[in-house]
């Protein structure tokens, strides 16, 4: 069992998300960091989509009520076992009663946005349309369809049982990074939309900066940046529409749905950021900067190649981690 200890808000329990369900009007859901996810309960021997614990507010406190291995993956958050500073991107065991605690790393600088508590097992809630992620905007999945409170009690599917502990690996960030001009960058698809908006519009979107306002959540990122002007005024029909699309409201600052997004909007789409990078804006932090790359279909197919053969890597060299004498 792991009690939660901290009232920090908007921890929630997710894993790969829900799909099959937009057609019924349910959003995915899912870790914004699926990667760190995947990653994390690889490192464990997990299923690859097992639920975990997504932390986006620190600090955040859990104790450990039996003997527990686990795996911190995302945000590099200064972590402590009991006083024992731990390592990011690695594999470690809790004993009974100890506290594992997220902070801010020392001076506040902080790589990532989203830390993933992965546990042995995985996170034991049960499934609600295939998921066993939070659904905050219809309020199921998860623990009790909410974020986590003080005082919650969640339990780890595999507590108790043999894990090999004490390794890990280098955090996707420094093993495939992406910038433009020294700053983070996302790929973009050019969307239904795109070429009805004016040519300035079109080129300032791929050669400006565009900062993530405080006003982003799970449900959208919205930007801040040179406005987006069409042609003529755009009337839409509400339409279905997917985490990574960039719909453009009238104040012509775009908005990224994200992983909570609703199924159906009806602002015009500029674009859509590919999946394969979908996990690098949920590792950017409020207030940052970003720049976007226009791609290809076939070039986000090979970026998706990219990030599966990452994960390929992580499984050998868990399974040869695994496999060597204790």
């Amino acid at each position: 069992m792991i009690e939660i200890l901290s009232s920090a808000a908007l921890a929630t329990v997710q894993d790969l998300g829900r799909t099959g369900s937009l057609r019924w009007g349910v959003g995915t859901s899912g870790a914004m960091d699926n990667l760190a996810l995947a990653a994390g309960n690889l490192l464990l021997g997990n299923e690859l989509g097992a639920a975990a614990i997504e932390v986006p507010v620190f600090p955040f406190k859990v104790r450990f009520a039996e003997d527990c291995a686990f795996a911190l993956t995302g945000a590099d958050c200064a972590a402590r076992l009991d006083e024992q500073p731990l390592l990011p991107w690695w594999v470690h065991q809790a004993r009974a009663g100890q506290v594992l605690t997220l902070g801010l790393p020392q001076g506040g600088a902080q790589r990532g946005s989203r830390a993933v508590l992965c546990v042995a097992g995985g996170i034991d809630v049960p499934e609600v349309l295939g998921s066993r992620s939070t659904q905050l905007r219809g309020a199921f999945g998860g623990h009790e369809g909410r974020a986590l409170r003080k005082g919650d009690v969640l339990r780890a599917a595999g507590a108790g049982s043999a894990c090999r502990t004490g390794f890990g690996l280098v955090p996707p960030a420094l093993a495939l990074p992406l910038q433009r001009d020294g700053v983070a960058a996302v790929r973009v698809l050019p969307a239904a939309e795109y070429m009805a908006f004016e040519p300035a519009s079109r080129h300032a979107f791929w050669a400006g900066e565009w900062k993530i306002t405080p006003q982003s959540d799970r449900y959208g990122y919205r930007l801040e940046g040179e406005p987006l002007r069409p042609i003529a005024p755009m009337e839409l029909r509400s339409h279905g529409i997917v985490p990574g699309v960039i719909q453009v409201p009238h104040s012509g600052q775009p908005i990224i749905q994200m992983r909570d997004a609703q199924p159906s909007g009806g602002y015009p789409k500029f674009g859509t950021v590919i999946e394969a990078d979908m996990w690098r804006l949920g590792q950017a932090p409020i207030g940052s900067r970003m720049r976007f790359i226009e791609t290809t279909w076939d070039e986000a197919l090979e970026a998706l190649d990219e990030v599966r053969a990452w994960l390929d890597k992580v499984a050998r060299v868990v399974a040869l981690h695994r496999s060597a004498p204790r």
